[in-house]
């Protein structure tokens, strides 16, 4: 049997999931300037995922790098949910 689709499904399920308050905190405590952070990330996870001999270790972090460049968007897209009220303002901004 082949475990790979498995594993590496469930591995891109969790990393999305656990990107979404990622995304929300990184908004919250550092507004949209960090988006540099996300972008440097998510170009070393696709790097490193290019050199990495192990398919299953090499997909997560495709999947990785590429759900940090997607954050670059939706931490945008936080901001303007944050001005709708949808989410809390930190006030020490």
């Amino acid at each position: 049997m082949n475990w790979q689709g498995i594993i590496i499904g469930s591995a891109s399920f969790l990393i999305i999931g656990i990107f979404h308050p990622i995304v929300i905190k990184s908004e919250y405590y550092f507004s949209k300037k960090i988006w540099p952070l996300f972008l440097a990330l998510g170009i070393i996870f696709i790097l490193l995922s290019v050199c990495v001999k192990a398919q299953i270790l090499s997909s997560i972090m495709g999947v990785t790098g590429f759900s940090c460049l997607w954050s670059i968007h939706e931490i945008f897209e936080q901001e303007e949910r944050v001005k709708k009220g949808w989410f809390p303002k930190n006030p020490k901004k």
